[in-house]
């Protein structure tokens, strides 16, 4: 095989996850690294709200515990992405936003992918002032100023020690998320294509 046919050359796959706190900026990036690299973005806040959008069994028993700023319980949302991960347009690589948000989905997911690993987790470093602001100016039902702070406070109780778990694994690695989109996005790419290989 020659470096000409690169259509015939084996591209990596990418195996991503994406942390970060609400309104770090996770879903813009997420979405254009998924072009840029053609994974699918694989986002449980949007299937979650498509879910309460039309009204089933899982938005409704969803749609409470978003409106009061907590997370979804472990086991609803590690049902969630094993579904979603087992559809063929995954089986080259994702990238998740929004999952795993506590240790026990993180063992999980690894878990569920082994004997592969995940490539890189990426954590989007944004101050809360600036996430604070973020999530009130895109107006959703559930971003009123109160449930913005719950899930900030849930965020640091129950996700911040997934830093700590991934940086064991030697797997993580922190962006600055603060600049223009094309400015976060050369970021992230750089960094991703400087570690999956």
């Amino acid at each position: 095989m020659t470096a000409e046919g690169t259509d015939l050359v084996r591209t990596p796959s990418h195996r991503l996850v994406i942390l970060g706190r609400q309104g770090a900026g996770k879903g813009t990036q997420c979405e254009r690294l998924s072009h840029h690299y053609g994974i699918p973005h694989i986002s449980t806040g949007d299937m979650l709200r498509s879910a309460v959008a039309a009204g089933t069994e899982l938005g409704r028993r969803a749609k409470a515990i978003m409106e009061a700023g907590d997370l979804v319980p472990d086991s609803l949302m590690q049902e969630i992405v094993a579904e979603r991960l087992s559809q063929p347009d995954a089986a080259q690589g994702f990238l998740l936003d929004g999952f795993p948000r506590t240790e026990a989905q993180a063992q999980f997911l690894d878990d569920y992918l082994a004997p592969r690993a995940l490539d890189l987790v990426i954590n989007i470093e944004v101050p809360d002032e600036v996430v604070i602001a973020r999530m009130l100016a895109r107006g959703r039902a559930d971003d009123t100023e109160e449930a913005i702070c719950r899930r900030l406070e849930l965020y640091e109780k129950e996700t911040a020690p997934l830093i700590h778990f991934y940086r064991d694994k030697g797997i993580l690695v922190s962006v600055d998320g603060y600049g223009s989109p094309d400015e976060v996005e050369q970021r992230l790419i750089e960094v991703i294509d400087s570690h999956v290989s």
